[in-house]
């Protein structure tokens, strides 16, 4: 049925003309688009330079080796460790196999993700410049935790170590994340 009152067209056609545009004055649009672009440049940046030019993957997985051994040692474990350069890093107790630490066990990811959620999301700008590096600070260590977890795993209970890699460190990471944005929306944003 075709209106043919003016007042009923005019009314429609406001209605197609805010349905056509986006608001970026409304913060929903605002922040999917901020998120999206960092997204996309973060990882063009990481995909296309730091992992294809430079060892930064291979540096951070030494580092989260370096840390967890540390860790062990302290809880007097004997261990053992591979840093050298490639995409073959472990850690492990003597009598055990060990853990595989790999670029998607590094957090990069998560540390993007993060920083991406806080930078985009609204907030005081001066509080982001703490609270991104004190998130993937923290993000590290309990990434550094979870391969100490999953190291005495390895060394106690071996059948262990695929179901507590793949669901209950996940989890709980993912958790912790989810804390810090939600901790970063009620304080901050």
């Amino acid at each position: 049925m075709i209106s043919s009152k003016p007042d009923e067209i005019m009314d429609k056609q406001k209605v197609q003309n805010k349905k056509s545009k986006l608001n970026f004055s409304d913060p929903r649009i605002k922040f999917v688009f901020t998120a999206s672009i960092l997204y996309f440049l973060s990882f063009t940046l990481y995909e296309l330079v730091l992992k294809k030019y430079t060892l930064f993957d291979e540096y951070v997985i030494r580092v989260i080796i370096e840390n967890v051994d540390e860790i062990l040692n302290r809880m007097k474990f004997n261990t053992f460790k591979t840093t050298d350069v490639n995409d073959f890093q472990v850690i492990g107790i003597h009598g055990s196999i060990g853990v595989w630490v790999g670029k998607a066990c590094d957090a990069m990811s998560l540390f993007i993700i993060f920083s991406i959620f806080i930078l985009a999301f609204p907030g005081n700008q001066r509080d982001k410049w703490w609270f991104v590096p004190f998130g993937i600070l923290t993000i590290h260590v309990i990434n550094v935790l979870r391969v100490v977890g999953l190291t005495i795993i390895t060394y106690y209970k071996p059948e262990w170590l695929e179901f507590n890699h793949t669901y209950v460190f996940t989890f709980l990471v993912y958790a912790y994340i989810f804390m810090l944005w939600m901790w970063w929306v009620n304080k901050y944003a």
